[in-house]
């Protein structure tokens, strides 16, 4: 694997290789015949190669409009593999669309269209394999590892137990020495305590012989200092917001989060994982799965705003006419990890501060006319379409619960912030079966049944109860 200045050099020379290549094999006279006579929407235009200055222009401005798009990858910065493929490949388009572009306004520059969207297509593949080649570890690279907690002593009995060497560990700032626990000086967290990079192997000695890298507010940075591979999570409590926190840095950076069976939870580690440093399952779907549930997210998101858009329009309307304040609210919901992010959907209450609608028993009921009907067919929920496109929600998965109410939920069940493992979801198993908020544990249940159960067949066979319930509770409105 490359690093540091050796990666970055590595990447633009390679980038800039790979488009040229491209460039002049598109531009060869075999390439546009068999391109423009095989290739429909192609195969009437003539074949165009160009030479001399303008050849020249056509490679400058393709090194020029493709490396600099994929500034952002020459980062040595660790990244899931398929984050990688996806990332380039939209950097390789964007870069494409620029190209277009100044053709489009400079003619005399202007690469042949067969030209273009053949040196586009090589590069979709070649540039995304690439930065993924030379991020690869080598076979007999042991990686580099990093030991993240709050919890001494059990850093001292699991970083015995770990195989490879090991950089060095992460530790909040006020530390003290206790019995026979490891004697460390109390730091300002971010600090660091010595200035040595890697440190003993773990296998060979204990936490005492490891340096101090900092706090953990210096995981992130850390991580990429020393392009870690693996980070062995320490913490008390393998269920509270620090160790989230950390679980969230490694999966935004495509790096291994692992942990000791003896201080996890089944539903925490991969289920195959008997004993000693197991896989914390972060990503429980595996890559071909992770692709086909963004596939139908994407999809999903795409269909219903397109379909539903008169929809939207309509129920806009009617609550404008039924009551005042915007047709729209948001909420902050609890994502993945502890992470939040804006919902939208439809108003059904009456804003605070107007007058509210009284109900038929005579008290005031904020909910309005249009809102029970919204609710009651889940129209309200229509906006968060949006969420699923863009990519905060999936369309299957544990209901995001408004971060306020999380409090109140972990009092009532401890372990709800397992829920955080997936990504939220417009439906899930839960709410196909009946459960709700109010119920926390029984919610919790169904959820990390979800978790452990997930796969693509039981998202569809959950989205199509959902559906048929929606449809029996409009019928039993339209029916009533």
């Amino acid at each position: 694997m490359f690093t540091g200045w050796k990666y970055r050099t590595v990447s633009v020379v390679g980038v800039i290789l790979l488009t040229v290549g491209a460039v002049l094999i598109a531009n060869h006279q075999l390439s546009q015949a068999l391109f423009t006579s095989h290739v429909p929407l192609f195969n009437r235009l003539e074949v165009t190669t160009l030479s001399g200055e303008s050849l020249y222009w056509a490679v400058l401005l393709s090194v020029l409009a493709i490396g600099g798009s994929l500034v952002p990858l020459y980062k040595p910065q660790p990244r899931r593999v398929l984050d990688t493929v996806f990332f380039a490949q939209r950097r390789v388009i964007v870069g494409g669309l620029a190209l277009a572009t100044l053709g489009y306004f400079k003619w005399s520059h202007r690469l042949p269209r067969a030209t273009l969207v053949m040196t586009i297509g090589a590069l979709i593949v070649a540039i995304p394999a690439w930065f993924v080649w030379i991020h690869r570890s080598p076979a007999d690279d042991p990686g580099r590892t990093l030991v993240v907690g709050d919890d001494l002593e059990q850093m001292e009995r699991i970083t015995p137990a770990i195989d490879v060497p090991v950089l060095g560990y992460l530790y909040p700032s006020v530390l003290g020495a206790s019995g026979d626990s490891v004697s460390v000086r109390t730091v300002a967290d971010g600090g660091i305590t010595s200035g040595a990079g890697v440190a003993a192997s773990g296998g060979e000695g204990d936490a005492s012989a490891l340096d101090r890298l900092g706090g953990l507010s210096r995981l992130e940075t850390v991580l990429l200092q020393y392009d870690v591979d693996t980070v062995v999570l320490a913490f008390r409590e393998p269920d509270r917001a620090e160790f989230f926190g950390a679980l969230d840095v490694c999966h935004r950076h495509g790096i291994d989060a692992k942990i000791h069976r003896e201080y996890a939870d089944s539903v925490l580690v991969a289920e195959d994982d008997l004993e000693g440093i197991v896989d914390v399952d972060v990503e429980p779907w595996d890559p071909l799965d992770h692709l086909f549930k963004r596939l139908f997210d994407v999809t999903f998101g795409v269909v219903g705003l397109v379909v539903f858009a008169p929809v939207f329009v309509l129920i806009a309307l009617a609550i404008k006419l039924d009551s005042p304040g915007p047709a729209l609210y948001s909420q902050d919901r609890t994502a993945g990890f502890g992470d939040t992010f804006p919902v939208y959907k439809f108003r059904t209450m009456v804003p605070e501060g107007e007058s509210a609608v009284p109900s038929s028993d005579g008290e005031n009921d904020r909910i309005t006319r249009v809102g029970r009907v919204l609710r009651r067919t889940h129209l309200d929920e229509l906006p968060q379409l949006w969420s699923i496109f863009v990519g905060d929600m999936s369309v299957v998965g544990p209901r995001a619960a408004w971060t306020e109410e999380e409090v109140l939920l972990e009092e009532d069940a401890p372990a709800w912030r397992k829920r955080w493992f997936v990504k939220p979801g417009l439906t899930g198993l839960a709410q196909i079966n009946g459960a709700k908020s109010t119920d926390p544990e029984a919610k919790l249940r169904y959820d990390l049944e979800y978790i452990r159960k997930q796969s693509p067949w039981f998202d569809l066979k959950i989205v199509v109860r959902q559906v048929c319930g929606v449809l029996e509770d409009v019928r039993e409105i339209v029916w009533r």
